[in-house]
């Protein structure tokens, strides 16, 4: 959350703890409206299936470092922000406290290939993070990739990046201004040498590698027309393998759909890099088509796995021909199946054709077998490691991780250090030793490693300028307009006085089956250190509690998610944890 956006919230509130806020509402009354640039429009129309739509603001989709008009614009409208800003009395008071809370290592979970270890980390005042390599578990660390120098205004990123098997190369992506749109590229980890390998127009991509480091997979989009690569439709996504040391001119296409060029196409290996598996996808809900590749077949013959668009498909690992899966399949909060591609089966199917009334028609079709099945929780992810299954449930909009053996007998929890969020699960068949990312509301990610149940390692964890322990993180449960019971974080400082109220900000998102976990934010706990309370409410429209929670927010049903949010403001006062005249909102892009 932006400065801008906290500062305001406080003056809305009138946050009681800091003596130097206590005016603002009477200053929020009293402040002349504020007086906004003009917006030019343009004369544009389109034809959207059958209806004209005009779209007046088109020319400000323009690149802002590229567009001197769009960069005009912006500018314009900061200015105005910042002059009221600038006013408001306390901003110095939250800027100190913000500075000081932003100062700490985001840590990000590492990846192993070759002994090696790769991991991202960014620090406070860093615009970007760095990716650093470490030879062997404990070894010194050094610094592989820093973007900071990519750009003069600090808005080209490292994206995603995958290691070769052996540790030997890596390629990682290149995001320019916050666009989709990426370049490849290749470094040599020993030596720190960047690679002539440079590929262009890859988006919604996957990176993964093949065997022998012979070059890796990836998809794009055909290249644009000039001037419109951040305006035009994109179709005909394409997966390619890219052959190292040669020119992109060279890569050879693997997969697509002419007959369906709406389509997206990822691709991904399992870990003995035996399978790979394609997944299809249209939109934005999480319907798929699973196809696969045997990758030391002499003919990369393609076959379907999954089709019809109907289910959300993850894959987990495979071992050999056995490919694990996390699907919602019949199981509407998912569970995780199993199937062996060395042993398909043919089932009678209707034909096509003008012979297709009085003829017998066979299909392949794979015999998929629950391993473990669906539970209360939901489950957010899985991973295999070496010979045990580990999955990440969603129990009550909190992390909860259990081992499971292969056949699905479960084999204990993993402990985890309180109410929060599990992120970046990795491990896979082939290793024993898996990590993950834990935070909360009152803590920022700390790196465990584990492998198996019981107690988690430590393998890195941030210095921070508060104490974790004196913040509190409870959990409420309140009823909505229809009577559904939602889930809500409460977090404030231990000991804080709330017999009269205290200012609250309260959070919510609502939307496309993105579950909102307890999760760390410096901007929220400078919040909270002045002594407001921040709440955070799961609306449905998210993925909390699976696809029905997720279809109970969207469509015809959206209105839920506006009644979830009120009937949340409306249960702080009436607990007495916030006045009536103290709560502030906060919600962006679908919550805002």
């Amino acid at each position: 959350m932006r400065f801008s956006a906290l500062l305001l919230c406080c003056a809305a509130t009138g946050l009681i703890a800091t003596p130097a806020f206590a005016n603002h509402h009477q200053e929020m009354k009293e402040a002349k409206a504020l007086i906004y640039p003009e917006t030019k429009t343009v004369d544009v129309v389109e034809e959207q299936f059958g209806e004209k739509i005009a779209d007046p603001y088109r020319w400000l989709e323009n690149d802002v470092r590229e567009d001197e008009e769009v960069a005009d614009w912006v500018n314009a409208q900061n200015a105005v922000t910042n002059a009221y800003l600038e006013k408001l009395d306390g901003r110095e008071v939250l800027a100190a406290s913000m500075t000081k809370l932003y100062d700490y290592d985001d840590l990000h979970v590492p990846v192993e290939a070759g002994g090696k270890y790769f991991y991202e980390r960014k620090s406070g005042g860093q615009n970007q993070a760095i990716l650093f390599v470490r030879d062997g578990k404990h070894g010194k660390e050094r610094v592989l990739i820093d973007p900071a120098g990519w750009s003069d205004d600090g808005a080209t990123a490292l994206a995603e990046w995958k290691p070769s098997p052996d540790g030997k190369l890596l390629v990682y992506a290149v995001q320019d201004g916050g666009s989709d749109w990426r370049t490849l590229k290749v470094i040599e980890v020993v030596t720190g040498k960047v690679m002539n390998d440079n590929v262009k127009w890859a988006k919604f991509t996957g990176l993964d590698w093949l065997p022998g480091n012979f070059g890796f997979v990836y998809s794009r989009f055909p290249e644009p027309k000039a001037g419109e690569k951040f305006q035009s439709l994109n179709e005909n996504h394409t997966i390619y393998i890219h052959p190292i040391g040669h020119k992109q001119a060279a890569d050879k296409r693997i997969y697509n759909t002419t007959d369906r060029p709406d389509l997206n196409h990822t691709a991904e290996l399992t870990s003995d890099k035996q399978w790979m598996v394609i997944t299809s996808s249209s939109g934005t809900d999480e319907r798929y088509d699973i196809t696969m590749i045997k990758v030391d077949a002499d003919e990369k013959q393609v076959t379907k796995l999954i089709e019809g668009f109907e289910n959300d498909w993850r894959l987990i690992d495979g071992i050999g021909d056995t490919l694990y899966f996390v699907t919602n399949k019949d199981a509407k909060r998912l569970r995780v199946v199993k199937t062996d591609l060395s042993k398909p089966v043919n089932r009678r199917a209707s034909c096509d054709g003008p012979s297709a009334a009085y003829s017998t028609c066979s299909k392949t079709e794979y015999i998929f077998t629950e391993v473990v099945p669906e539970h209360n929780a939901t489950i957010a992810s899985a991973a295999l490691v070496g010979g045990k299954l580990v999955v990440n449930y969603m129990d009550d909009a909190k992390s909860r991780l259990e081992v499971f053996e292969l056949d699905g007998k479960p084999a204990g929890l993993v402990d985890l250090p309180g109410l929060g969020q599990v992120s970046g699960l990795s491990g896979t068949a082939k290793s024993d030793t898996a990590y993950f990312a834990f935070d909360s509301f009152n803590r920022p990610n700390t790196i465990f490693s584990f492998d198996g149940a019981g107690t988690p390692a430590i393998w890195a964890k941030p210095d921070l300028p508060f104490d974790p322990d004196q913040v509190e993180v409870a959990q409420h449960f309140y009823q909505s307009k229809d009577g559904t019971k939602i889930p809500m974080f409460v977090v404030r400082k231990k000991g804080l006085d709330v017999s009269g109220g205290s200012p609250t900000l309260l959070y919510g998102y609502g939307g496309f089956n993105i579950s909102i976990l307890p999760h760390y934010k410096p901007a929220w706990m400078a919040w909270i250190e002045a002594g407001g309370i921040f709440a955070s409410a799961n609306l449905r429209g998210g993925g909390e509690y699976g696809k029905e929670w997720h279809d109970g927010g969207r469509l015809q049903n959206k209105q839920n998610v506006f009644d979830d949010f009120i009937a949340a403001g409306e249960y702080l006062i009436a607990q007495g944890l916030t006045p009536n005249d103290g709560l502030a909102i906060e919600g962006r892009s679908n919550g805002g």
